[in-house]
Order: C-alpha cells, then structure tokens, then sequence
C-alpha cells in the first residue's frame, strides 16, 4: 500500500470557465521535462502490479502511470533524454604479451616481423640482432607493438624513460599497466613507438679512425668508410675445405649458419660464381637477405649480405677485407651504395 501511495498522484478538480476569452492557448504548456532511467519502469510496474492483484481503488490510476512512463521511456530514446543503465565494458581480447618465434629455413627477419605485423627493426631490437638473416632454430623475442623493452634501473622514472627512448609517458603507463603494477627497478616495460638511441643499437662500437686501403682485389677500398669489425667467433666445420681466415672460409661458416650451405671446392672467390651455377644455385645480380656477394679480379672476394634496403644499400659482412675495418680473421661489417650494388660488378648467389 505505501509503495502505490507514492507513485500516486490524485487527480486535480479543475474549474473550468465556459468562456472561451478565459482560455489561453497561445502557450504551449508542455509537461516538465523528467529524467527516466530504468528503475521508473520497474517501480511502476511493481506498483501497477501490486494494486490490481489487490484489487486497490487506485489500480486504474497506477496502471496509467506505469502505461505513460513506459510510452514516455520509448519516446525518449530520440530525445536528449536517455533511458540507460550503467554497462560493463568488456575488454579487447587482444595480448599485450610478448611472444617467442622460432625460425625456419628460409625465413628472414622481414618475413618473420610481418607475420606480426612489427618492424624489422622492432625484431632486430628486441633480439640484439644487426643483420635480417636468421639462423634456423633461433628463438625471437617478438613484441606485440612497435616499440623497445626495457628493464627498469634505479633512478628511472617514467618521465626519463620517455624522453630517453622519445615516447610519450602517458603510453608506457598505459600500455604497461604501471597504475596497478607500479614503476620499480627490474620491471620490464614495453614502450610502444620508442627509437632505441644509436649508442644502445645492435653491434654499436665507439667509431673507429678511418682507414683506406688499396689492394689487387678489385675492389675499391678507398670508397668505403664507417665499417666495423669484430672478432672472429668461428671455428671451422667438418666441411670447410677453405683457407683459414680467408674471405671464403668465413662465408662458408656463415651461410652454414644460416641454414644455406655452400660447396667445400669452389676455389678461390673469382671462380665462386661458376661453381655455384653448376651446383645449380642461383646466380644473378640481385642482392638478398642471406645470398652470396662475389666478384673478380685477382682471386676475388666474397662477402654475406646480411640486409637489403633497395634503392639507398645493403649491409654486408666479410673476413679479410680492410674496407670496413676487417682483416685477416676478423669480420668487418659496412654497407654498399644501392647503385653499386647493382651495377654488375657483382654476383649474388642464393
């Protein structure tokens, strides 16, 4: 009976003139906008309910109400006045894991990054790679974004953290969830967009004095500088047939390495070429991720190309060759002018 009480409303005696001058209908007397939500209709039909089944005097009256509010409710919904609930908001499904990919013959570290939908430099990154060959067999870090991980150090902050790595601080706190899990030393962030400095990059060393050399090689060592070179961390395989610390005793363990063989009596590296051919390798002039470069002159040289950006170089590594710093048994790494590269001089086998 009290919940029907205060739903209802009595009905007003009006008194009403049968002079027509006292009736104003130049207004529009529009009824007082109400805001509804949802439990105005299940408290009038409640009530509707409870005083028909009790048979109240009121029944007619309440059941009006509940009619008019319901008819209201929907009328509304085209209106600035909304009949809503809150709602829960579900969550995309999609990860913010990272994930760990396995190479297969064949795959490169551009072919791998698309499947995810990442740059390659994101890959080489995140797997403290230089070079877009991979070794079949190799575990990747594959983050779910573009972007650098990062382990926190005492003393960072976020603030330091994005302008260090030229992200934006409200995304790492985001992204990483740090509201919840806090910013300390030893967290491990993904920054999404972050441009991972030259100094911390891949194969980064102090830059090197300059040096230029002139051989009976073929090549042009003068043309090149920046290179640099590391030690040799090989040692010969059953199969390396080659002098030790030469050119061709590097790029056999190399493309070994890589999952792509090549022959033990192909000779010196002018002759590389042909013996390639009639194996029946691929020989042309096109640079890829992985293929051999050669050329003649002497005994020739040969090289591993580890990159190929077209139309501006291509990234190569090498053994006994002083145009990227290298020499006997060290490895020297540079990149080769686009227009050299494909300018004939030289062979590619793949």
């Amino acid at each position: 009976m009290s919940l029907v009480a205060i739903g209802y409303q009595p009905p007003e005696q009006i008194q009403a003139s049968a002079s027509a001058v006292e009736i104003d209908t130049s207004v529009n007397r529009a009824a007082p906008s109400r805001s509804l939500s949802a439990d105005d209709l299940v408290a009038t039909n409640v009530a509707a309910n409870i005083a028909q089944s009790s048979d109240l005097p009121v029944a007619a009256n309440v059941l009006s109400l509940s009619q008019s509010i319901a008819a209201e409710s929907v009328l509304t919904q085209n209106d600035t006045n909304i009949v809503a609930k809150p709602q829960i908001v579900q969550a995309n499904a999609d990860t913010r894991d990272i994930k760990t990919h396995v190479a297969k013959a064949g795959e490169t570290i551009p072919s791998i990054a698309a499947q995810y939908n990442v740059s390659s430099r994101t890959v080489k990154w995140a797997n403290d790679m230089e070079s877009d060959a991979v070794e079949p067999g190799r575990k990747l870090k594959i983050l779910p974004t573009d972007g650098v991980i990062y382990s926190v150090k005492s003393g960072d902050s976020i603030q330091s953290v994005a302008e260090r790595y030229k992200a934006s601080v409200e995304q790492i706190r985001t992204y990483n969830d740090l509201e919840l899990g806090g910013f300390a030393p030893g967290k491990q962030l993904i920054i999404p967009s972050g441009d991972l400095p030259q100094t911390e990059r891949p194969g980064y060393e102090e830059p090197a004095p300059v040096i230029t050399y002139n051989t009976n090689s073929g090549l042009n060592y003068g043309n090149y500088s920046g290179g640099r070179a590391t030690g040799n961390g090989y040692s010969a395989s059953v199969g390396n047939k080659y002098a030790f610390g030469n050119c061709t005793w590097y790029v056999y363990e190399r493309r070994a390495e890589l999952g792509r063989p090549v022959g033990s009596f192909w000779g010196n590296a002018a002759s590389w070429g042909y013996y390639a051919a009639s194996s029946g390798y691929g020989v042309n002039g096109s640079p890829a991720v992985g293929s051999v470069m050669a050329n003649g002159g002497g005994y020739g040289h040969v090289s591993v190309v580890e990159s190929v950006n077209p139309g501006v170089s291509i990234s190569v590594s090498e053994m006994n060759a002083y145009r990227f710093g290298g020499g006997f048994n060290r490895i020297g790494h540079g990149d080769i002018p686009w227009n050299e590269a494909v300018s004939g001089m030289y062979q590619y086998i793949h």
